[in-house]
């Protein structure tokens, strides 16, 4: 029977299941459906539509229990069906916002870290995000700064990349008429371009845009175009695994065993796992939700991973969360999505 269609009466019963078991961590008899929800109809009904949810891989029948509990079919059935999208609460929640502005201005690694901290405590499971590639961030400036007789500080201010600086050796002091000169060579040569193609065309670029007259000058831009290798070697936050804390996980029913508690910590370990699943995830418009036998790893079997990519031009990441399978999905949804168009608002 299962895959066949469910009939409304099976709609209500599956949906006040899936949010008794949410709420309760205990599988739901029909009396408690009963009682909690008014859908109607008796005990006894309730009970048979269940046995009929069960019967089509809806729900499931622990035997130590006479209620009954969600499938990763059921909790399928009932975020993609189900879920009231026009109930969901604010996407951008006062509380959100004023967690991530007390990082806005600190940089892409900063904002991401805090991001995946906050997301995690206002939904109860284990925030995560990856950075962005700044290898497609866009170069805006470059100043240039005598600091002593022997190092000029380069300094990249990079679109939604934050500042990058760059100690660059020369030999002797330079003076600030040939700082300004080469500065400006930099800037008309080499801003408004991704640092991508800064790296790859810079010699072309530079060619024969030595200043004449200005010795000092020219050897300046020489040394910075010999040196491109070490100040275009951004460290780069793409892949950069930001992980909030497992602590609030390991309060939920399902890790007070020893055997989940300790899953749970090894999943936190395994950061080429998360940080492949989530790169996969790039490039997906909207929200991405992977509900338990639905991951391609066993590790990942009593999991749920909840994301929504952000993204500022070509700057682009993914930002969610992971818990177990029982989470209050419409909450744990419009955080995430507030999170994600919070992020992109303030790398912008």
């Amino acid at each position: 029977m299962r895959g066949e269609p469910l009939t409304e009466r099976e709609h209500r019963v599956l949906e006040a299941v899936v949010q008794t078991y949410v709420e309760t961590a205990e599988p739901a008899g029909s009396r408690t459906v009963a009682r909690r929800y008014r859908l109607g109809i008796s005990p006894a009904t309730i009970r048979n539509t269940m046995s009929d949810l069960e019967e089509k891989g809806y729900l499931c029948h622990p035997h130590t229990s006479a209620g009954r509990m969600p499938t990763d079919q059921g909790y399928r059935f009932y975020v993609n069906e189900l879920l009231d999208q026009p109930q969901r609460m604010a996407a951008d929640p006062r509380e959100l916002r004023v967690e991530l502005e007390a990082a806005d201005g600190s940089g892409v690694v900063l904002l991401l870290r805090r991001a995946a901290q906050v997301l995690g405590l206002l939904t109860s499971e284990l925030g995560i995000a990856t950075g962005p590639a700044l290898s497609a961030s866009v170069l805006e400036r470059i100043e240039l700064m005598s600091v002593t007789e022997s190092k000029v500080l380069l300094v990249l201010t990079l679109r939604a990349g934050g500042v990058r600086t760059v100690f660059v050796d020369v030999p002797a002091i330079i003076p600030s008429s040939a700082l300004s000169v080469v500065e400006q060579v930099l800037s008309e040569r080499l801003a408004g371009l991704p640092l991508s193609e800064v790296r790859s065309t810079l010699s072309a670029r530079l060619r024969d845009s030595a200043p004449s007259g200005d010795p000092t000058a020219s050897e300046l831009l020489n040394i910075i175009v010999q040196s491109a290798d070490e100040w275009l070697d951004l460290p780069s936050a793409e892949g950069t695994l930001h992980l909030g804390r497992a602590s609030v996980l390991a309060d939920q029913p399902e890790f007070q065993s020893g055997t989940r508690l300790r899953g749970l910590i090894e999943l936190t370990e395994q950061t080429d796992l998360l940080r492949g699943m989530l790169d996969e995830r790039k490039g997906r418009q909207g929200l991405t939700i992977t509900i338990g036998a639905e991951h391609s790893d066993p590790a990942m079997a009593g999991f749920t991973i909840v994301t929504s990519e952000y993204n500022v031009g070509e700057l682009r990441g993914v930002i969610g969360v992971i818990g177990p399978t029982r989470m209050p999905y419409d909450r744990v949804i419009s955080l995430v999505e507030g999170t994600s168009t919070l992020v992109s608002e303030f790398l912008t």
